[in-house]
């Protein structure tokens, strides 16, 4: 999808894309409930997800320095975490579509947007990292070595997550 809106953008073909989805600018624009449901659906996900991930890699990082038990324990919770980030992320993505629609030219020719998007890549990198780490500790890897990996995955994950929120904040300003 970013190759395809990179290549649209140095195409100028985004004016064409616009054309093509006017009857979607349109009702976005003209209703207040459209506008409304669709940013909802785009915060309340990236909320529960971030949060989910924020409160895990909180206690990752505690629990890279506990004992074998609670690290044991955080595996276990951490796997659980993944399914509602991701599914948060899914949610998020798709109203995150009907928003780029709702003003394709706009967007494509904004650089925060870009960087959103890439930020937004940098999360689910970190995230494939992450389980990655977990399997290997779940198979009986170094253990001190993977929990210094998990440990440092999810402090930039922390970091990622606060990032991606506040280039989310700079486009509704700047786009």
């Amino acid at each position: 999808m970013l190759m395809l809106l990179a290549q649209l953008s140095s195409a100028g073909d985004g004016s064409a894309l616009a054309r093509a989805v006017e009857p979607w600018n349109s009702l976005y624009s003209d209703s207040k409930l459209v506008s409304s449901v669709v940013l909802f659906f785009h915060l309340v996900p990236l909320l529960l997800a971030g949060g989910a991930a924020l409160a895990a890699d909180r206690a990752t990082i505690r629990a890279a320095r506990a004992s074998s038990d609670d690290r044991a324990r955080q595996l276990v919770e951490l796997s659980r975490t993944h399914a509602v980030v991701l599914g948060g992320l899914v949610l998020s993505f798709l109203s995150g579509v009907l928003l780029f629609l709702s003003d394709v030219d706009t967007f494509l020719g904004s650089p925060v947007f870009w960087a959103k998007l890439g930020m937004v890549v940098l999360l689910l990198l970190n995230g494939f990292v992450m389980t990655r780490t977990e399997r290997a500790l779940a198979r009986g890897g170094d253990e001190g070595a993977l929990w210094g990996r998990l440990r440092t995955i999810a402090v930039l994950s922390l970091v990622l997550w606060l990032a991606t929120t506040l280039v989310g904040v700079l486009l509704t300003n700047y786009a």
